[in-house]
């Protein structure tokens, strides 16, 4: 679908879609204003302008749109399309064995102890192993600090699953 195509979706299924992109309230609306869009281009910059502006209680609602790292369900209820593309995303976890699955999960557990949010990767292409190396890391991260990189990851997401969306998948 074409990002012109996508414009003129009625508002509700648009809504839907960005949704299944972001689960951020106020990032969709402040993207869904901003039509129509002439090209991808158009989108997806008008997107991450809307996603400069999130707060931090806005990137905590795009965060409970996400499963940990090696799970399916989110906090929040998401969309059939937005679990398919975050089990898609996190597919280096499937073929993981019993040892590095548990050492995700539990450095899932130490990670929302410490930041008070699920850990947030752009997982896509990444292997099991990688994505602990990655959670391991950014434990070591001050609160600020991995509040930036989180938002980061998801806006990484976000335009990821933009990208998917034009391209129909």
């Amino acid at each position: 679908m074409t990002a012109s195509e996508l414009s003129t979706l009625p508002d509700e299924a648009l809504r839907a879609a960005l949704t299944a992109c972001c689960g951020a309230s106020h990032w969709v609306e402040a993207t869904l204003a901003t039509r129509p869009w002439a090209d991808a281009a158009t989108l997806l910059d008008a997107a991450e302008r809307a996603w400069q502006g999130l707060t931090r209680a806005q990137l905590a609602e795009a965060v409970a749109h996400h499963p940990r790292l090696g799970e399916s369900r989110a906090a929040a209820t998401v969309s059939a399309q937005a679990s398919a593309w975050s089990a898609g995303e996190q597919a280096g976890t499937r073929d993981a064995d019993a040892e590095t699955r548990a050492a995700l999960a539990q450095g899932n557990r130490d990670y929302e102890a410490r930041f008070g949010h699920t850990f947030i990767l752009c997982a896509s292409g990444r292997s099991a192993a990688e994505m602990l190396t990655a959670l391991r890391a950014r434990l070591s991260n001050d609160p600020a600090t991995e509040l930036d990189v989180t938002a980061a990851e998801l806006w990484a997401i976000t335009r990821l699953r933009l990208e998917k969306l034009l391209a129909g998948a």
